[in-house]
C-alpha cells in the first residue's frame, strides 16, 4: 500500500531525511518512532504530499505522490499532530466541509459521516461549535475528517497527545479497530500505545533507518543474554548457590525472600537455556519451583538502546 524508496529530504546543508527504504503491507498498523527531531514528522508531510522530496520515490496503492498527486491523495486520510479544524463551525458542518474538499459524492457524504461520526463517538457533540468541545473531543473530530472519504491509508501523527488516561485507552482501541480495513502509519512517543496497537515499527534517527522488525524480534537480535525471575521454596543461601552451579548461570541475584520463598534473577548467555538444568538440579534437592517468567525486552528497553548506541537493526 505504501512503497518509501531511497526518500532523501534536505533543508539546506541539513540533511532532515536520509535515504529512508521501507513499505507498509495492507491491513497494517505501523508504529514510527524516533526522537525529537529524528525526521519523523518530515517523513510524514512527505508521504502525505505536505512536502516534496530532495530525492526518492513515495507511492500510495501504486500512485507516485509526485507525479500523480490527485490519485494519491485520494487514498490517504491524515491526521496531524494538531488536528487543522474549524472552530467557527459545528462538527457537523466541518465534516460535511472536508467532504467537500475530498470531492465526496453528496448522496453518499451524508450517510458517510453519520457512520464515521459514530464511529468515532462524536455523534452526540455534532452540533456543537469545534471551538467548544474539549481537547479529547477535538481529537476526535481530526480523526473523523481523516476518515471522509474512506481513504485506504490513515497517517496519524501523535493522535493521543494532550489526551486524559481514558481518552488514551478509547483512541487506542478506535485505531487497532481501524486496522484491517486501513493501512495505517502511526507516530507515537507512548511506545506502550505502539506496543498495544502495532505488529511492526520503524525506528528512525537522525533521519536514517535504525531499524524494521517486530517487538519480538529486535528484542531478540539486540539482547546479548537470557534473562528470567524464578520463585523457589528453600533456604536462599543453598538455592542461590545451586542456581549458581548449573552450567551456562552466568548471574544469580537474590530479589526478594520472604516465608522460605525466594525471587532470583537468573541471567545466562543468549544461545543457552538453563531451565531444564535449573529443574533438575533443584529437583534432586527437592526445592519446587513455585514461579518462573522469562524476561523480554520491552519497546523502551529496545528504543533507548537504539537510538543511543545508533546500532543498526534492519
Amino acid at each position: 500500500m505504501i512503497e518509501i524508496q531511497n526518500l532523501t529530504k534536505k533543508f539546506g546543508q541539513i540533511t532532515a531525511v536520509d535515504n529512508l527504504n521501507f513499505t507498509v503491507e495492507k491491513g497494517e498498523i505501523l508504529g514510527f518512532l524516533g526522537p525529537n527531531g529524528a525526521g519523523k514528522t518530515t517523513t510524514m508531510n512527505i508521504i502525505t504530499g505536505y512536502l516534496s522530496s530532495t530525492e526518492g520515490t513515495v507511492k500510495v496503492c501504486g500512485h507516485d505522490i509526485v507525479e500523480e498527486p490527485l490519485e494519491a491523495k485520494r487514498h490517504l486520510g491524515y491526521l496531524p499532530e494538531h488536528p487543522p479544524l474549524y472552530t467557527d463551525m459545528t462538527v457537523r458542518e466541518f465534516l460535511y466541509f472536508v467532504s467537500e474538499l475530498k470531492k465526496v459524492n453528496r448522496r453518499q457524504a451524508r450517510g458517510q459521516i453519520r457512520d464515521i461520526m459514530e464511529l468515532v463517538g462524536i455523534t452526540h457533540v455534532s452540533n456543537r461549535l469545534v471551538n467548544n468541545l474539549s481537547k479529547g473531543y477535538k481529537q476526535r473530530v481530526g480523526l473523523a475528517q481523516a476518515l471522509i472519504g474512506s481513504p485506504d491509508v490513515l497517517i496519524l501523527d501523535e493522535p493521543t497527545v494532550g489526551l486524559d488516561p481514558i481518552q488514551i485507552i478509547e483512541i487506542r482501541k478506535l485505531i487497532k479497530a481501524l486496522g484491517g480495513e486501513h493501512t495505517i502509519i502511526l507516530s507515537t512517543h507512548i511506545l506502550p500505545e505502539v506496543s498495544f496497537i502495532c505488529k511492526r515499527v520503524v525506528i528512525i534517527n537522525k533521519g536514517r533507518i535504525a531499524a524494521i522488525d517486530t517487538p519480538e524480534n529486535l528484542s531478540q537480535n539486540l539482547r546479548n543474554f537470557t534473562k528470567f525471575t524464578i520463585k523457589i521454596e528453600g533456604p536462599d543461601s543453598e538455592v542461590a548457590k545451586l542456581l549458581k552451579s548449573v552450567d551456562g548461570v552466568q548471574y544469580v541475584e537474590l530479589a526478594g525472600y520472604q516465608d522460605n520463598v525466594g525471587s532470583y534473577v537468573i541471567e545466562s548467555s543468549k544461545d543457552v537455556d538453563v531451565r531444564r538444568p535449573v529443574f533438575h538440579q533443584l529437583s534432586k534437592h527437592s526445592y519446587p519451583i513455585l514461579e518462573l517468567r522469562s524476561y523480554d525486552m520491552s519497546l523502551e528497553d529496545i528504543f533507548l538502546q537504539i537510538t543511543t548506541e545508533e546500532k543498526e537493526v534492519v
